[in-house]
Order: C-alpha cells, then structure tokens, then sequence
C-alpha cells in the first residue's frame, strides 16, 4: 500500500487529509512538527510527504531544505495558508514538488497526489552500457567510440569488427570466424579485408599501431583481443 508522510500541526485539517488519503487507498502516516517530519522521512517510510510550511520546532522551508540536503528524494507536496508567489517560488526551489494553497477541495489534493506518484515512479533510462580498454570506450548502444574522451570516427563494419573481437576478449578468433561473424561470409573464403580493417582499427585506437597491445595478431590464425 502506498504511504503518505502528512506533516501538519493543525489537528482537524490533519484529519480531514488523512481521511480523504484513506478513503482513496492510501496508508498516513502523521507528524505535527518540523523535527518530527524530517524524522518520519528519514526512516523511509512514505512515498509521498505533504508538507505544510506553518509548523512548531522549525518550519516547513526548513524540512524541505533538510531532507533535500541528506539526498532524500520522495516527492514533496506544500500544503500551506500562504499563497504569495514568492512563498510558493521558495518552496520549490528548496526542492517541493508541487504546491496547494489552503483552502483546497479533497479532489483537487488527490489529484495531484496522483500526479507526484505516477512522475515519481516513472523509471529513469538507464545509463550507458560502456565497454573500456586502455584509452577507448565504446558505447554499443549509440554505436559510438571515444579515445581520450574524443570522438573516434569507425565505419560501421569496423566497429562491428571491434564488437565482435571484444565479445571473444583472450580468445583466439579465426580470419574465417571473423569473416562470417561480421561480414556474412561463407568459411572456406580468402579475402585480407580482416586485415584490412584491423589495420584501420589499430591506426585509431591503439597507443602505437605498429606494436598493438589491445588487438594482437596469432600468427597464421587470426587475432586475439586483449582488453
């Protein structure tokens, strides 16, 4: 069940949130000061705070600059008397989420309860995937590579060829492996593009190309990719 951190002093419109909250489905849990909120929110036990500025021990302002300070991210909803712009402007870039000037109607709080809850749990995109060895890193999934942080321009086939010696790293991968792997060719063809290519892959991402240290030639075999 989701549960809602209220922080309010006023004891009726504690109330009358928290049984709006219930009857929507929500869990509530209730603190009646600064101190005691940022308690409550510290212990992780609410997906959601709705916060009102007017409080004992030290204000609202203050909890949201607390919690935000000790990297507590759950969603913040004001719920405060004061509407001045300012007020508002100040809460949020404290780190509120959102904000409802008293008075407000039940529809209007669960609504945007709703709202901070379903932003709140959309999934962030993931980082990156990278694959590094030595001064390169390749991001597979914007097929991009970098050396020293710079930009490395790879046809598209060379970094197919990169690929596919990287997912065989310490092995020993045939010419003719290579050849089908990346270019679809049938065994048995003899061609020196593998050369070709990695000839080109040393010039740009080995230290020295003329003694590679990451793409190894195995003489009269192939190559071995050492990461």
């Amino acid at each position: 069940m989701t549960r809602v951190l209220v922080v309010e002093d006023n004891a009726n419109l504690a109330f009358a949130v928290t049984t709006a909250l219930q009857s929507d489905g929500f869990d509530v849990i209730i603190a009646s000061t600064g101190p005691e909120g940022v308690a409550r929110a510290r212990a992780g036990d609410a997906d959601l705070i709705i916060l009102d500025l007017m409080l004992p021990g030290f204000d609202g302002y203050r909890v949201i600059r607390t919690l935000r300070e000790d990297d507590i991210t759950t969603p913040i909803l004001v719920l405060t008397a004061r509407g001045e712009e300012a007020d508002k402007v100040r809460g949020l870039r404290l780190g509120a989420d959102d904000y409802v000037t008293k008075p407000f109607g039940a529809m209007e709080l669960l609504a945007r309860v709703d709202a901070l809850l379903r932003r709140s749990r959309l999934s962030p995109a993931p980082p990156p995937v990278l694959d590094r060895f030595g001064e390169v890193e390749v991001n597979r999934a914007a097929r991009t590579v970098k050396r020293r942080g710079v930009p490395v321009a790879l046809t598209p086939k060379e970094l197919d060829l990169l690929i596919a010696l990287m997912d065989r790293a310490g092995a020993v991968v045939a010419r003719g492996d290579l050849l089908s792997v990346v270019w679809g060719y049938q065994q048995g063809i003899s061609t020196r593009t593998v050369d070709l290519h990695v000839s080109e892959l040393r010039a740009k991402l080995e230290p020295n190309p003329a003694q590679p240290v990451h793409i190894i030639t195995v003489r009269k075999t192939g190559y071995r990719f050492e990461g």
